[in-house]
Formats: structure tokens, C-alpha cells, sequence
């Protein structure tokens, strides 16, 4: 079992971040304002536009196996220094075999997508549970009954191009219904569709924000199990962007980050106050509102669940190494298929 290291946030603009001795400090406008030993990192994750860091810094991160990303104040991912590839050759080879082969993709993309609708509709099953009175629980049911045909229909696809069109019906079946989800009341939180790059709404910048974290750890998970975050069996290929990191995220949205989401606006700890639009309709969290956010992310990674394929008791914040453990598992040859993670 890993060890649950913990990840540093930097959303201070104008920041630079630096290695000093076997430290990270960070520095605004020629002060000092954190230091954090490197040894008790596992990631750095810069969440502004102008954030920076000395290539000192980079090498020690690389050479550590901490992850050293950056990102849009939305939270969407931008690059990420790295080092030489670490992992085991014969196992990226494969990988990389496999991506190569649409029968090979297709089996392995087929389990991510299904998990993700398996997950979306359990939310929307516990939401129409614990709320049986509350309007839309109609559309709610008529939503879990479409996602109920999409899992059939993903079953039957024959194309990644038909297993991405089921995605996409599934995910605009889910969204249409998630206004039904939020009862916190606050009329400046509505919900009326996914919109990203740049989120139009305070929702949406929520979303956004909370995936663009989850991305993070996936591709750091990916990377520490020997694995090309670059090369997915979903998304396709493209300069600049971790397709597997995509793929592997997919089935984590709904529990990691649409649910937290979802109780933060309901049990009014982010409100519309959170956010700020600017001048080109974007909307995101203000920085001491990100912060908050931030805590939530990393307390809902602490909490404790039975994992239903390993039967063991084990963090959220563990779950991303796990899946991508036995993502490896699979390309080796040591699993039939690719378990991919249901939540109960």
C-alpha cells in the first residue's frame, strides 16, 4: 500500500517557487511565505496564470517522483515538468501496442466509460433516495432509466466512435438532470448545462476546478505506475494532452468530484460570493474561495471506503494509484481485464 503524501496548492499570482536545500519555498514579491520539506511531497500544483519555478526546483521534482504541474486558475491543466521516463520499458511498449489496436482499446475503454455511467447513475439513485418528494425526482427517475439503456448500449458498441457517442448521449442525459441535485437555494448557483474552457457559470467553474485536481492526481497515478500519461484507449491522441489521465478520470468524476460539489452548495459552504466573472463571461473561484476548496478536496481524499474489487479498506485520495496499478496489472497480462472502479 503507498504511502498518502500530500500535494501543495500555490494559487498566489505572481508567485515563484524554488528549491532550497531539500526544501521548496515559495516567494511573493521577494518574500518568503512557505517552506516545505521535499521529502514530504508528492505533488506541487500551481493554479494561476503567472506562477513560476526555478528549473533547480523542476529537476529536484522530477528526480523525486513529485509531480510539478501547472494550471488555469480554472483549474485546467496546462503542462507539468518531468524528468526521464521512469517505468518499466517492456510495460509502455505494451501499452503503447495495445493503444495501437482498436479491438485492444475498445476492451479497455469500454470498462472506463461503463463505470462512469454506472457511477453517474448511482448518484443520481441515491439523490432521487434521499429525496423522494423534492421536485424533479420524476426527471430523475426517466434520467437513471436512460442511463440504465446507455450501460446496454455501451455493452454493444462496436467502434471507440460508437462507445464515445454513448459517452456523450449518457453525459448529457446526467448534466440535464444535475439542477435537480443542488438544494442549497442560492439563486446565483443554477445549473443549466456543461459548459468548460471557460465555465460561464459558478457551477461549471466548480466543476471545472474540482476536475482539473482529479486530473492531477490521475496523471501523477499513472505515471508513478510506469505508464505514458499521454497515450489513452479513449481520447484520442494529441500534443500537449494526458489522454490516459482523461480516460482513467472518467470513472472518478461523479464520486470525487461531482459529489463534493454537490455538498458544498448544498450545505452552503461555497456560495455565489465564491466567484467572480470577468470581462469574457468566465467565471471562477476567488482565491480565498479556491482555498476553501482546496481543504475539501484533500479532506474528501482522507476518507475511508471498501474498495470492490481489491476488498480492502482504503483512502479516496489512494484510489487514482490503485486503478492505475491494476490498469498496469492488465497490460502485463496478470489480469483478464480491466476492473474498473464501481462505486457502491
Amino acid at each position: 500500500m503507498a504511502q498518502h503524501l500530500n500535494t501543495l496548492f500555490v494559487t498566489q499570482e505572481g508567485a515563484w517557487l524554488r528549491k532550497q536545500g531539500e526544501a521548496v519555498e515559495v516567494r511573493v514579491e521577494g518574500e518568503t511565505r512557505l517552506r516545505i520539506p521535499l521529502h514530504n511531497l508528492d505533488g506541487i500544483v500551481c493554479l494561476g496564470w503567472d506562477i513560476g519555478a526555478s528549473a533547480q526546483l523542476m529537476a529536484a521534482c522530477a528526480e523525486g517522483g513529485i509531480t510539478l504541474s501547472f494550471c488555469t486558475p480554472y483549474g485546467h491543466f496546462l503542462a507539468a515538468a518531468t524528468g526521464f521516463a521512469r517505468g518499466n520499458v517492456l510495460l509502455r511498449r505494451e501499452q503503447y501496442r495495445r493503444a495501437d489496436r482498436e479491438e485492444a482499446c475498445l476492451a479497455i475503454a469500454a470498462n472506463c466509460v461503463a463505470a462512469k455511467i454506472a457511477n453517474c447513475r448511482s448518484v443520481l439513485q441515491r439523490a432521487r433516495r434521499d429525496r423522494p418528494e423534492a421536485p424533479g425526482a420524476e426527471a430523475l427517475s426517466q434520467a437513471v432509466d436512460d442511463l440504465g439503456r446507455a450501460l446496454r448500449g455501451v455493452a454493444m458498441a462496436k467502434s471507440a466512435d460508437a462507445l464515445r457517442g454513448e459517452e456523450g448521449n449518457a453525459a448529457q442525459g446526467y448534466f440535464g438532470v444535475f439542477e435537480h441535485l443542488l438544494s442549497g437555494g442560492d439563486p446565483d448557483l443554477r445549473f443549466s448545462g456543461r459548459n468548460r474552457r471557460p465555465p460561464l457559470d459558478p457551477v461549471n467553474a466548480l466543476l471545472s476546478f474540482l476536475y482539473g485536481m482529479l486530473g492531477h492526481d490521475c496523471r501523477s497515478a499513472l505515471e508513478a505506475s510506469g505508464l505514458d500519461a499521454a497515450v489513452g484507449f479513449l481520447h484520442r491522441d494529441r500534443p500537449g494532452r494526458p489522454s490516459l489521465a482523461l480516460d482513467l478520470m472518467e470513472e472518478f468524476r461523479p464520486v470525487l468530484a461531482d459529489r463534493l460539489a454537490l455538498s458544498l452548495i448544498n450545505r452552503r459552504q461555497v456560495t455565489g460570493a465564491d466567484f467572480e466573472r470577468r470581462e469574457n463571461g468566465a467565471v471562477l473561484l476567488r482565491e480565498e474561495s479556491r482555498k476553501k476548496v482546496l481543504i475539501a478536496w484533500q479532506e474528501r481524499k482522507q476518507e475511508e471506503f471498501m474498495h470492490p474489487f481489491l476488498n480492502e479498506k482504503v483512502t479516496y485520495g489512494l484510489l487514482p494509484h490503485l486503478q492505475a496499478r491494476l490498469l498496469a496489472r492488465h497490460l502485463r497480462g496478470d489480469l483478464d481485464a480491466y476492473p474498473a472502479f464501481l462505486w457502491r
